[in-house]
């Protein structure tokens, strides 16, 4: 987390910023009637809208930045099932800028990112690896992405690299951009990193809640992740981990007899892969990699991808 310089008197309300750009309580009112109309609410709550909207402006600022990525981490925090995506995004948070869910778009958008940067004392969230080898090959309203990343976490209460992308380069990091994660382009700050590929939901929600409550980061390991999520490898809790002490590998994907047994014989990663994700299934508790049949690809480790690759082969027949 980074020290932000603070100023004494309290911060102002949402309200009070509103009022500063010159938007009275009487236009604020309108406006809220105005909502509630256009969405056939009863014009009668337009109060408590202006109140919601109120409170919401007042809620811990987050912005959510995308790099070079396939926006599947956002995908995912959209499938958290306790709390849900609306409960994230409209009661825990105020985000304030996400290319991808915020309703706002060209110069709007911008300028909200701009008006919050400005404020400070935000949650930096970043999504997708970040180009070091040529600045061009990711730019984002005009400039280059790596800049806008690095003004936007100079005020940056805390900085949290969610995905594989995000922390280590992952996938992109295989090419030719020189895709980097948050920490190595970012010097002096400490970056959270939350690895997975996507980013595991409640894993952000969890970190983003303890952040709120206790106003300081959990215990990290070795590699900024938060220890709990990442103290144990996949390997350790593996349902299958029994077959391995007998020595027991599936060998043939068409044998029933064998279909629960140890996959490292397919490649399975789990023995070198830190995560939790055979204890906090994916999707609600639906399931994980191991117990769907396929072996762990070690997403969540900086080997990720091209270090592990080929991913699904007998570690024997690797040359």
């Amino acid at each position: 987390m980074r020290n932000v310089k603070r100023d004494d008197q309290p911060m102002e309300s949402g309200y009070q910023r509103l009022a500063r750009r010159g938007v009275s309580r009487r236009d604020f009112l309108k406006l809220c009637t105005f909502t509630c109309a256009a969405l056939g609410i009863d014009l009668s709550l337009a109060p408590q809208i202006a109140e919601a909207a109120e409170a919401n402006l007042s809620k811990k600022p987050v912005i959510w930045m995308q790099g070079q990525g396939c926006t599947g981490c956002s995908e995912s925090l959209l499938s958290s099932v306790d709390p849900g995506p609306e409960e994230i995004i409209l009661d825990l948070l105020s985000v304030r800028y996400h290319p991808t869910l915020m309703a706002a778009s060209g110069e709007q958008a911008v300028q909200s990112l701009e008006d919050c940067i400005a404020q400070g004392h935000y949650i930096l969230v970043l999504e997708g690896s970040i180009p070091t080898a040529d600045s061009r090959y990711c730019f984002v309203e005009g400039k280059p992405f790596i800049e806008q990343f690095k003004l936007a976490a100079e005020k940056a209460e805390a900085v949290i690299a969610v995905g594989s992308c995000a922390c280590y380069g992952g996938i992109p990091r295989a090419g030719f951009t020189g895709a980097a994660g948050a920490q190595e382009v970012l010097e002096g700050v400490k970056v959270v990193n939350l690895p997975s590929c996507p980013v595991k939901p409640d894993r952000l929600v969890g970190l983003l809640l303890y952040y709120l409550s206790h106003n300081a980061l959990p215990k990290l390991d070795g590699l900024n992740r938060p220890e709990a999520y990442y103290r144990y490898t996949l390997h350790d809790s593996c349902y299958r981990r029994w077959h391995y002490e007998k020595g027991e590998y599936l060998e043939d994907w068409n044998n029933p007899d064998t279909l629960d047994w140890c996959l490292y014989h397919k490649g399975c990663k789990g023995q070198d892969t830190y995560t939790n994700c055979a204890n906090a299934w994916w999707n609600g508790g639906a399931n994980f990699c191991g117990y769907a049949g396929s072996p762990c690809a070690g997403c969540s480790q900086p080997e990720y991808y091209d270090g592990f690759a080929p991913l699904f082969v007998n570690p024997k027949e690797v040359k």
